[in-house]
């Protein structure tokens, strides 16, 4: 158990705990800063965590869900108010609905995350704040000390798992849901690199081509919400090509862009939410993809999918290491 010590104090209205850590300070920020890995011990054993969008930028916000053993589900949301990597960050941690909106019926819980080296690894303090001693009380009823406890229980085993999370992985398809898909990579190079790899139709043409043999003679580039993309490829040796074309939704440089895709000629649509965040070697690249259905999501990664942005993603890692 990492955690050295819980202090409540009703006169401050703040629940402060410790855990020390034998992993270096990077490796625990990561942890946390990576959705695929404090999905893994966010929530308790029994409920654990699945994080729908994880923005670890200040002004982001992530949505996560806790499933129960009986399948039974339920809905947490932070509002990211300050981060400071890889040293601190504060968050709002909310009750929320199954769209992610809050539920203001519940009090909600301020918690500050502060991260230091030590001598012997690293440690973790959190504050958690309250507005009232009611609250305090109330979460404190709900066991959230006792969940919290047994989620942090859990924090070594995945500082453990290097291999899991290694730089020198592939790109991996996880399925959040029904309709939900979150491919992620970590690619050596810088967030505002990343970014405008993602923003550069020049660019975008050297990496961005799926399997060799291919060329992209129209990338037009969506550069504010509410513009249209359109971006098409065509094979080398001659033939039919395809193509794509959307609509910005969301753009917040140089972390989060949110899009509409839909393959030209074909109906169906997807909204493709893209995360940057800094971790140790590189930038992690997250993309959470959300289908019309189960069976739009599973035919989408039978073409092979993750196979053709792997290979992209290579391409483009070769590109920012030669730059």
């Amino acid at each position: 158990m990492p955690i050295t010590s819980v202090e409540k104090d009703l006169d401050a209205l703040t629940i402060t705990i410790v855990a020390d850590f034998a992993a270096p300070l990077a490796r625990l920020w990561d942890a946390y800063a990576d959705p695929r890995q404090i999905e893994r011990f966010w929530g308790p054993p029994s409920y654990p965590a699945t994080f729908l969008r994880h923005d670890a930028a200040a002004g982001g916000r992530s949505v996560y869900k806790m499933t129960g053993p009986t399948g039974d589900e339920h809905y947490g949301c932070w509002e990211w108010t300050d981060v400071t990597a890889p040293a601190s960050f504060d968050i709002i941690d909310w009750f929320a609905d199954e769209t992610g909106a809050p539920n203001t019926a519940l009090p909600p819980t301020r918690a500050s995350f502060v991260f230091e080296q030590t001598d012997g690894g690293s440690r973790l303090t959190t504050t958690s704040r309250f507005d009232s001693l009611e609250q305090l009380q109330q979460l404190l009823e709900m066991q959230m000390l006792e969940g919290t406890k047994e989620a942090m229980s859990q924090i070594d085993a995945v500082l453990a798992d290097l291999a899991a999370f290694a730089t020198d992985r592939g790109a991996e398809a996880q399925i959040l849901s029904d309709t939900q898909v979150r491919v992620a990579r970590v690619i050596r190079g810088s967030v505002e690199q990343v970014w405008q790899a993602h923003s550069d139709p020049e660019l975008m043409k050297k990496w961005l081509l799926g399997p060799d043999g291919w060329t992209m003679p129209v990338c037009e580039v969506a550069t504010k919400v509410g513009d249209s993309y359109r971006y098409e490829w065509q094979p080398e040796a001659g033939g039919e090509g395809f193509g794509f074309t959307g609509e910005l939704l969301e753009s917040e440089y140089p972390h989060r862009q949110v899009t509409t895709e839909s393959m030209i000629g074909m109906p169906g649509q997807t909204r493709n939410e893209l995360t940057l965040t800094p971790v140790e070697g590189g930038t992690l690249l997250s993309l959470v993809i959300t289908y019309a259905n189960a069976e739009m999501r599973d035919m989408i990664l039978a073409t092979g999918m993750t196979d053709g942005m792997e290979t992209s993603y290579e391409r483009l890692e070769g590109l920012l290491v030669n730059a």
